[in-house]
């Protein structure tokens, strides 16, 4: 049996943090096995789809690295690929059912539903179905819907990828609908149908579509189809615990929005295969090749699944670290541009400025806070500072230093660089009698990154302007 899995988005919005997760995670299991991934847009929710919403959720599943076997521009003979295309067919199959007498006309308005819905809750029933009213009726000239005749004392079991044997009973679920009275089907007719002509192997998504299946499991059983393998992963929680939330704005819940903000994909698709799932051993730093060749569905994670900001972090920041100046460049340059900083300023700076916070940006956009976090700084010397300051030499190794600074045409740190050596040939200092003076005298810190590039990006004035504060 060759592995077909499907991820089924409904272009209502862009691709958020967890349709993200349910499509890697179908991804992944498709290309561990040397299967197919698939596809496929849900867009019978006429109300909320939205104009470029399909292309949206392709773009960035794309720009993720989740590439797809079939889908709307890639027909393998199972498409249409869009539900809206596939209307023909869901009539055909509903009215299979009613004619088997398993499927029913309901021409009740939403008003005598609701008043319906009212005595039930009044006379205290806690399951809210349908009275089946309409069932045997005879036809009318009027709109109506489509219900499916739920069985009676019927048991719809199914053993869960994740969760192990689910069961649910048919005594608590009531008649549902199938088909809208505009013709168009609801989630659970097409996503049964779909899946078994598509054929569909395994259903991985999250477990708030777990009170789907029994639904899903109707339709199979009265076609006589086999139903797929289902695995329910639990829900992304954030770090109170709590179900995420797209109300919750601590948290970055849309994959444009990491693009934006200069998160690398390789490092994005990384994090949010560790988001309910594992892999062996204790690395987790994996390339889209690794997951691939490690991904287990059966280490998939019972528990819920923390979203861990520190973790995604740490991931990008690693990720980022193996740039090279130049990419890690064009990462930050947007927000740069954006922010004026790089207005009037040469490429050399340019490099500098990123060279000098490369180890500490978690993403691109964050190169702005570290760069005002730089200049807002105080520049106050602490004891110890002090102490290295009044040793003998220190001051003639600043007076050097300034001068020759003051010299300077181009305050680059290919020119900077040279001129510490010189100041050391004429202030007979070196080493650390050489550098240390120089980097506490113009950053307060004795530690730091490398330090022409420092100066470079603080300009000649305010360097000049600190020496002159402590040369005696």
């Amino acid at each position: 049996m060759s592995v077909r899995v499907r991820y089924a988005p409904s272009p209502t919005g862009d691709l958020h943090i967890g349709n993200a997760r349910t499509a890697l995670f179908n991804y992944l299991f498709a290309k561990k096995h040397n299967g197919s991934f698939i596809v496929r847009i849900e867009d019978t929710d006429l109300e909320r789809n939205i104009e470029g919403g399909t292309e949206s959720q392709l773009k960035f599943l794309q720009w993720l690295g989740i590439d797809w076997d079939e889908s709307i521009d890639k027909d393998k003979g199972f498409g249409p690929y869009r539900q809206l295309e596939r209307i023909d067919i869901y009539q055909k199959y509903a009215n299979q059912l009613v004619t088997k007498g398993l499927a029913y006309k309901c021409y009740c308005t939403p008003e005598e539903l609701e008043i319906e819905r009212e005595q039930l809750i009044k006379d205290g029933n806690d399951k809210l179905h349908y009275s089946q009213k309409c069932l045997g009726l005879p036809e009318q000239d009027k709109p109506f819907v489509l219900r499916f005749k739920v069985p009676k004392n019927k048991e719809y079991t199914f053993k869960d990828v994740v969760k192990g044997e689910v069961t649910f009973k048919s005594e608590d679920i009531g008649d549902w609908v199938m088909m809208k009275n505009n013709g168009i089907p609801t989630y659970n007719f097409a996503c049964a149908v779909d899946d078994h002509l598509m054929e569909i192997t395994h259903v991985l998504r999250g477990e708030d579509h777990i009170t789907n299946t029994p639904k899903q499991m109707m339709i199979y059983k009265s076609f006589n189809w086999t139903p797929p393998i289902f695995g329910h992963m639990t829900l992304i929680v954030n770090e109170n615990m709590k179900k995420l939330s797209k109300r919750d704005f601590s948290i970055i819940q849309y994959i444009e929005q990491y693009q934006s903000l200069g998160y690398l994909p390789d490092a994005l698709f990384n994090f949010i295969s560790l988001l309910g799932w594992s892999p062996k051993g204790e690395e987790e730093i994996l390339s889209h090749d690794e997951l691939i060749d490690m991904f287990d569905e059966s280490r998939l994670s019972k528990s819920p699944a923390r979203f861990d900001k520190e973790k995604l972090a740490y991931i990008n920041n690693r990720y980022i670290k193996e740039l090279s100046t130049e990419e890690t460049v064009e990462l930050c340059m947007p927000h740069l541009i954006e922010e004026g900083i790089a207005e009037n300023k040469s490429e050399e700076w340019i490099y500098s400025l990123v060279s000098v916070f490369k180890d500490r940006i978690s993403y691109g956009a964050e190169i702005v806070d570290l760069y005002d976090e730089f200049f807002d700084q105080e520049f106050i010397l602490d004891e110890e500072g002090k102490e290295f300051l009044n040793q003998e030499g220190v001051n003639e190794t600043l007076k050097a230093f300034r001068d020759l600074l003051i010299g300077l045409v181009v305050f680059d740190a290919s020119y900077i660089k040279p001129l510490i050596k010189e100041a050391g040939k004429i202030s007979d200092s070196k080493g650390k009698m050489l550098f240390m003076p120089l980097r506490i005298a113009t950053t307060a810190s004795m530690h730091g990154p490398d330090l022409p590039q420092v100066l470079a990006i603080l300009g000649k004035e305010i360097v000049i302007e600190r020496l002159n504060s402590l040369i005696k």
